[in-house]
């Protein structure tokens, strides 16, 4: 870690910091309204004590972060990546039974009265491999060509493919689609040539439109199944096509959802009055609260947050001249990007349910740790900036 002898409370970034408060004030305000019209008292002072530990926890992982210096997390890269893999290895073996039997995926430790879901902080272990390989590969490299593309392309995917593996054993799709994004995101920023992005793009929208067709018919779903999908997977899709079509059953949720943003209309029907009752809204369904509760402006206040925290976020990317770091960035802003879209999307049924939370509020310990993390990376770079970069010959700083 470094020593620093500067005005340290100029090099903390507030634009960051504030929208990350204020999500997460909105979080505790909406979980409490979620949990005090599904749970007892009792439940409710448990609930809420524990995730408010969470976020103080957050909120000192994310100091704790910016005390490392850039070239001390490059050196750590390798060894949480590896470790990464281990938990989640691990997590096939001794995965909590009763949330698998519950939800379909295998992808939940728990302690206790806790759970914790390691896919969720090998989403920064994941940011920061992607990041290392391509810093290294572009330092290395004096003139970019297409095999020299190819061979950076080959790099992420060997990364990618044992990740890829085991939240395929796990049965998590919706978190493999975080994984997607994340890899798209550094994809488009490492320098690769239009040449191949292009392709790489078309052929992902042919695959997508292929992928929609497959889950709309009947011919479709029975391939899909024999390649390994779940009844559960196509009662989302269904869900997302007609919300009311088995508002009974398998699409109550989505339905209930629909119905308790409808109801909160412009301004909202006040803080905790909820008359819709919606499964899972302290955490999957959390923006049906805020919606409900808030109306219009509410949830619109909260995307704006979002927006801004994006926005800073991307102007530390600017002014910094770090490759790894603005790679590490790019990795955080799609990560906490895709859930914003994801989870509002499904929630005003834009999208069908993946499971994915959102992020600052939902309840939840594994998620919120992964974004603070993110969170506490990004600011990192405007807490130890210098214009330097990291020189792989000798592992020193040199402008």
């Amino acid at each position: 870690m470094q020593r620093r002898n500067k005005d340290l409370t100029k090099q903390i970034d507030y634009g960051i910091l504030l929208p990350v408060f204020l999500l997460s004030i909105v979080g505790m305000l909406s979980l409490y309204v979620a949990l005090d019209k599904d749970a007892g008292m009792k439940n409710i002072i448990s609930q809420m004590a524990q995730q408010g530990l969470w976020y103080i926890i957050g909120g000192v992982l994310i100091f704790v972060i910016m005390q490392f210096s850039p070239r001390a997390i490059w050196k750590l890269t390798p060894y949480g990546y590896i470790l990464g893999l281990g938990v989640m290895t691990a997590l096939l073996f001794y995965y909590d039974a009763n949330l698998a039997t519950r939800t379909g995926s295998k992808n939940w430790f728990r302690v206790g009265s806790l759970t914790f879901q390691p896919a969720e902080l090998m989403k920064i272990a994941y940011i920061l491999i992607l990041s290392y390989i391509v810093t290294g590969h572009n330092l290395k490299t004096k003139i970019r060509t297409l095999k020299t593309d190819g061979m950076l392309i080959l790099k992420l995917i060997i990364a990618t493919i044992p990740v890829a593996i085991l939240l395929k054993l796990q049965n998590d799709f919706g978190t493999m689609l975080v994984f997607v994004a994340i890899l798209g995101g550094i994809f488009i920023m490492s320098g690769i040539s239009w040449k191949i992005i292009i392709p790489v793009a078309v052929t992902f929208g042919i695959l997508g439109a292929g992928i929609l067709y497959l889950v709309t018919t009947d011919a479709g779903r029975e391939l899909l199944y024999n390649v390994g999908f779940k009844s559960y997977q196509f009662a989302r899709i269904d869900s997302w096509i007609d919300p009311f079509h088995d508002a009974t059953g398998n699409s109550y949720q989505q339905a209930q959802a629909l119905k308790a943003i409808g109801s909160g209309g412009i301004g909202g029907k006040g803080f905790n009055v909820s008359d819709v009752y919606v499964p899972v809204r302290e955490s999957d369904m959390i923006f049906s609260v805020i919606a409900e509760n808030f109306g219009f402006i509410g949830s619109t206040f909260v995307i704006l947050l979002y927006f801004i925290l994006i926005y800073r976020m991307i102007r530390v990317c600017f002014d910094t001249n770090n490759e790894f770091f603005s790679y590490i960035a790019t990795g955080v802003i799609m990560m906490i990007l895709f859930h914003v879209f994801e989870n509002i999307g499904a929630n005003i049924g834009l999208l069908p349910l993946t499971g994915i939370p959102l992020p600052f509020i939902s309840q939840g310990g594994s998620s919120l740790m992964s974004n603070m993390i993110g969170v506490g990376l990004v600011m990192l770079m405007r807490y130890q900036y210098q214009p330097e970069e990291i020189d792989l010959t000798n592992m020193k700083r040199s402008k």
